[in-house]
């Protein structure tokens, strides 16, 4: 069963599009929607996964002669992420990467 958000879409369909802009829609949803805890729980995964993953995607990039290519496969990686949590919040699943996840689900349901 899916329910409305604040915006007027389901639920399902604003916690996949929280992964979509990699940490800013989580940081976007994270404010629009206060109440709705599933949307919310993958909003916050989504900045605590993708914020760090992007910071480290910029460092590398600035090693000399080989950063670039490093920081290339890394930048595919998160994008093969995206679809894959994109898919996993469509369906409705509340998937917890191991570490983040839990972290995320504890700061969510406080």
């Amino acid at each position: 069963m899916t329910y409305k958000t604040k915006i007027g879409l389901d639920e399902n369909i604003v916690a996949a599009l929280s992964y979509l802009g990699f940490w800013i829609t989580g940081i976007i949803f994270l404010l629009i929607e206060p109440e709705n805890k599933f949307v919310r729980f993958h909003a916050m995964q989504s900045l605590l996964i993708f914020l760090p993953l992007s910071l480290l995607i910029f460092i590398v990039g600035w090693i000399p002669y080989v950063g670039w290519i490093i920081a290339d496969f890394l930048g595919f990686g998160a994008l093969f992420l995206i679809l894959i949590f994109v898919i996993i919040a469509y369906r409705g699943i509340l998937l917890k990467v191991p570490v983040v996840g839990s972290y995320a689900y504890k700061l969510i349901n406080q």
